[in-house]
This record gives structure tokens, sequence and C-alpha cells, in this order.
């Protein structure tokens, strides 16, 4: 038996429980105990073969979730766009998903970029990346988040269309199974749609709900035909409602959100997975002076200055949140920062850490083998120095990262 012990540490299990000191053992991959001297104080472990991790001055967590990111991109603009090969990115990915995984994030949601190919890449592993859900492409209405039409009469986007990536523009609920059709055949994991306008689109505009009740309806039908769950980018109060009324199993964002809307999410049970660091991001490459059009550097001012007060109602009100953090509009690798927005708004530090493993991991379907320190779940751990309650500087506290038993990731 392959063992490893994780000795010492504070143990953050992931269900939002108050964290303890204790072990950790690993056997074959698995976890087999939680908490306590997993082995007795006059055993010697290494008698065994079994590898001991130190612990001290550290906590303990499963690996941890990003329930939205792209590494098909990285702080981009309309300039790199353009002066980027169309093949580059896929390489690029690859140092992307390792600044991932070496901040502890061993499970995420791509929400639109990854395709097939990068999926199976990492799941045969070729190259190392976090355990993965693919959603391929976004759909949206036309003048959409989108509609990467441009009033000049050329189509530049962030996602150029290609073999493994459909169009994602749709109209109308018979398209709409269409399009849902091509992507599960694409691959797609989950389906991800544009019930309002977005930040980095040419033409659409944040504050509007964007599709109908029919055409959302018959998208999550469609979807659900084919096991798969739906995610909904929505910024706009009434786009919002409409995918909560119409099965959306989480709000991506959730920027303009009322009170309607958040008892509308408590009925329905439909998560939050709110992106805190997208608008910042947005703001921080304008103010450095990256080449951004006005209109896209206004709308992230306009959805930056109510962003927070929506999500803390939310949070207030017991909706469950998933953390995400739209990494590829900021830089990879820095997912944790996400954490410290979620407790500057209230939450509580069991439960942000929960946000980010259990509450996750229920969101994407995986709690039965994911997202817990708990016994017979598999193995992912990472070891952060420091106090858990710290939220500074996380992403360069992070000590080791284990997937499956193994170690993928360590500093120094």
């Amino acid at each position: 038996m392959d063992r490893v012990l994780f000795r010492g540490g504070v143990v953050v299990d992931g269900t939002g429980a108050e964290p303890t000191r204790g072990d950790v053992l690993v056997v074959d991959g698995r976890v087999a105990v939680v908490g306590g001297d997993a082995v007795g104080p006059d055993e010697d472990p290494a008698a065994d073969g079994t590898r001991v991790v130190d612990c001290t001055g550290a906590f303990v967590t499963p690996g941890l979730f990003d329930c939205h990111v792209h590494f098909l991109f990285e702080q981009p603009t309309m300039v790199q766009i353009l002066q980027t090969p169309f093949s580059l990115p896929f390489y690029e990915a690859i140092d992307r998903m390792r600044r991932t995984v070496a901040t502890g994030i061993t499970y995420v949601r791509d929400a639109g970029g990854a395709d097939l190919g990068l999926a199976e890449a990492v799941r045969r592993g070729h190259v190392l990346g976090p355990r993965m859900q693919i959603a391929i492409q976004m759909l949206s209405q036309t003048g959409g988040h989108g509609d990467d039409w441009h009033v000049c009469g050329v189509h530049v986007g962030l996602l150029a269309e290609h073999p493994g990536m459909p169009s994602a523009v749709v109209d109308g609920p018979m398209e709409m199974r269409r399009k849902v059709r091509q992507l599960v055949r694409a691959g797609a994991d989950v389906i991800k749609v544009a019930t309002s306008g977005g930040v980095l689109s040419p033409r659409s505009n944040p504050s509007h709900g964007h599709l109908r009740d029919d055409e959302v309806a018959e998208l999550v039908r469609e979807a659900s035909a084919a096991g798969l769950n739906v995610m909904a980018h929505a910024i706009a109060t009434d786009g919002i409602k409409t995918a909560i009324r119409n099965g959306v199993r989480s709000i991506e964002h959730g920027v303009y959100l009322d009170d309607e809307a958040i008892e509308l999410m408590l009925q329905h049970g439909t998560w939050l997975v709110p992106t805190l660091s997208a608008p910042r991001a947005v703001l921080a490459q304008a103010d450095a002076g990256a080449p951004m059009s006005d209109a896209v550097v206004a709308k992230a001012r306009t959805v930056a200055a109510v962003h927070d007060a929506s999500v803390r109602r939310a949070i207030e009100a017991g909706v469950k949140v998933a953390m995400g953090t739209d990494c590829g509009v900021g830089v990879h690798g820095t997912n944790l920062e996400e954490l410290g927005h979620l407790a500057a708004l209230g939450m509580p530090p069991a439960q942000v850490w929960a946000a980010a493993s259990g509450v996750a991991a229920e969101l994407l379907g995986v709690e039965h083998l994911h997202g817990t320190l708990e016994e017979g779940k598999v193995a992912d751990v990472v070891v952060i120095d420091g106090a858990y309650d710290d939220w500074t500087g996380l992403g360069e506290r992070v000590r080791e990262v284990w997937m499956g038993g193994e170690r993928v990731s360590s500093r120094g």
C-alpha cells in the first residue's frame, strides 16, 4: 500500500466545519483518516514506508475548486487577439494550467475556450493541469455577449471558431436545441449561456437581459436530456431571473441582484459564482495602460460599483456561493485572491474555504469523490503556510499540492 501522512497541521476539511488540529492519512490515493493522531505517537510511520509530510505551521485543505476560468486567454485586448497566431493559446494554456495547480486549484470549470482536445490532454496525462469540466463555448443571442460582430463589419472575438469550437450565436428555441446538441457532440461537460450583456463584448449592454424564457427553457431541457447542467453568464437583473426561472444551475457574476432575484435563487437552490476578481482585473489593466476601448472600461467601472453589494446581500441571505474567479480575464494563478474578496463581504472563514471546496464540488456534481477531506474520497490535498483565516498572499503560501495521493507541485 502507498501511504502518505500529512502530520501536525490544522485541518480545514471543506465541509464548512470549524478547523481543528490533526493529521490526514492517505492510502492508495484515497483519504483514509482525518483528524487526531492518524499514527500513534509511539509509532514510526516510516517503518511501513509511509511518506510523512510535516505540516507544522500550516493548514491542510482538500484540493480547491475554481468554477469559472478561461485557459485559452489571459488579460485579452483586441490588439493582442489580432496579433496572436491561432494555435498559440493552446500552448500557452499549458503554463496557465501549471500555474493554476501550483496555487492549489485541482478542479476547474473552464467557462469557454478549452475544447475537448485540451481537456483530453490533461485527462490522459500529457500535460499537468487540474481536473476539469468544459463548456467549450458560450451560447448568446445576436448582439449578445458572445456575438463578436464589430461595427466595421468584421467578426473578431476572444475565441475563434474551429472544428472543436462551434459558433455561439443563436436565436429562437429551435436554434437553441441544435446548438446545445452541437456542444454535446463537441464534448461539453456543461452548457454555458449568456442571459445578459457583458463587459468585454463589443456591443452588448450588461444591464440588459438577453434571451427569452422559451429559449432558455429549451436550452435547459435539451441539456438535461444529455445529462448536463447549465451555467449562465448573468449580470442584468432580468437576465438573472430568466435563468433562475428556467432551471439554470448557477448564476455567474450576478452583478445586479435584487431582493426578488435572491429569493428566487433560494427557492430554486441556484448557486452563485460571483467572480469578484473579474471587474477588478479589467480595471487594473485599464489603469496600467492596456489598450482597451473606452466602452469596455466604462462598463467595468459601472459593474464594479455595485457588484460587491449584490454579492454581500446574497451571502447574508444564505444563497449557495461557489468560488469562481474568471481567471483569463485576469492573470492565471491569482485564483486565491477571490477568497479574500468573499471574506471581506462577510463570509466566515470556514465557509469561504467550503465555497472553494465542498460547495463547489456539489455545484459540479462531483461531491461523492472530491471537495472534502473525508474517508474514501480522492486524496487531492493542499498544504498552505500560515493561518487559515489570513487572506494575504495566499497563492505564495501554498507549500505543496497533491492530486490522487501524488505530489504535483511544491514550493522551493
